[in-house]
């Protein structure tokens, strides 16, 4: 999300050309860090949500994979985004009327309902007819290609804060060869490319008491792993402290979170291969080191690409990040019970 201010006028504009003129409130919504987001209070009592969809996007490739995502899970009965218009750089969908998000799960049975959610969404799409979806950010969870950039960032040494990461780059070093597990099954076939949404956070599902839950956020809706959704749950919602925790003590991934996501996932995850359902586990401390390399780049980089608070945010979120690794790492054998456990192995 940019600090743009917009005019009263040019958020009038961008809805009149949806047919959108009774608005009597447009105001900023959300906690999203990408698109500029408002609410559209109208005097019928409909609301809607506008967007202007970041530069940072091809904005064409964004809103074929939107339309075609939306209207396969619309052709599935499943709940998704309504889209009422469409016209880069803007957007209006549907507000979601009686939904409900967290930013941060507080109850087992919060993950459980967001990995079944996430479940229903690839579940859906696992037939999305050819062709496949274009790729919004290339290599986004390629680990063996982070690496690569972590090498270069390497060279780059900003303010000489190489001398800072020693210990972070031997943890990474000691786990490079099975960093590159995913990306070759997927380049030998033995894991499927599939329609994933690539940013599996609880505040990604909207809940809804009846259960109908709708996953949002679809900008990163492109081919990928099933592994790096599951895996990016377990590292979002199995962690007992916040992504920039400095006290590492208080930083572990928690078993019974891990539980809840598995019977979740595996209840409606139904298109799971044999390799798919038996790497879970391991997804989870994949995706966890891959966050963890992305931070620790951007550091050595110079803090050119997350948004910091001071100076060494970024070497803070490295390290509660190879903090959670670790604690998978120590929990591995617990954690590839429950998985054979629920896929009844």
């Amino acid at each position: 999300m940019s600090n743009r201010i917009y005019s009263k006028e040019e958020l009038d504009q961008a809805l009149a050309q949806f047919g959108i003129t009774d608005q009597t409130d447009v105001s900023r919504y959300g906690s999203g860090h990408i698109n500029d987001t408002f609410k559209v209070e109208t005097k019928s009592g409909t609301r809607y949500i506008l967007q202007r969809v970041t530069d940072a996007f091809d904005k064409e490739v964004l809103k074929s994979n939107i339309l075609r995502v939306t209207n396969h899970l619309k052709s599935k009965g499943v709940k998704t985004l309504e889209v009422v218009g469409y016209e880069n750089p803007w957007r209006v969908y549907k507000f979601l009327e009686g939904y409900t998000s967290v930013d941060q799960i507080s109850d087992p049975s919060q993950a459980e309902l967001a990995a079944g959610a996430f479940a229903a969404f690839q579940n859906a799409l696992a037939d999305l007819p050819a062709p496949e979806l274009l790729p919004v950010i290339k290599k986004f969870h390629d680990t063996v290609d982070r690496l690569r950039l972590l090498d270069e960032a390497k060279k780059v040494n900003y303010n000489n804060r190489l001398a800072l990461v020693e210990k972070e780059l031997q943890f990474v070093d000691a786990r490079r060869e099975e960093a590159a597990k995913i990306v070759t099954m997927m380049e030998k076939g033995e894991i499927p490319v599939r329609t994933t949404h690539n940013d599996t956070k609880i505040n990604n599902v909207m809940l809804a008491p009846d259960g109908g839950n709708v996953v949002i956020d679809l900008d990163t809706t492109m081919p990928g792993s099933a592994l790096y959704d599951f895996g990016d749950m377990v590292r979002t919602s199995s962690a007992a402290a916040a992504e920039d925790e400095k006290d590492l003590s208080k930083v572990y991934s928690k078993k019974e979170y891990f539980e809840a996501l598995v019977k979740g996932y595996l209840a409606g995850a139904k298109f799971l291969t044999e390799n798919e359902i038996a790497n879970l586990a391991f997804s989870g401390r994949l995706i966890t080191l891959t966050i963890g390399i992305r931070f620790l780049t951007d550091f050595l980089n110079g803090d050119t690409y997350f948004h910091t608070a001071y100076d060494d945010h970024n070497l803070v979120r490295c390290r509660t990040q190879f903090k959670m690794v670790e604690s998978m790492e120590e929990q591995a054998e617990e954690y590839e019970a429950i998985v054979k456990k629920y896929a009844g192995k």
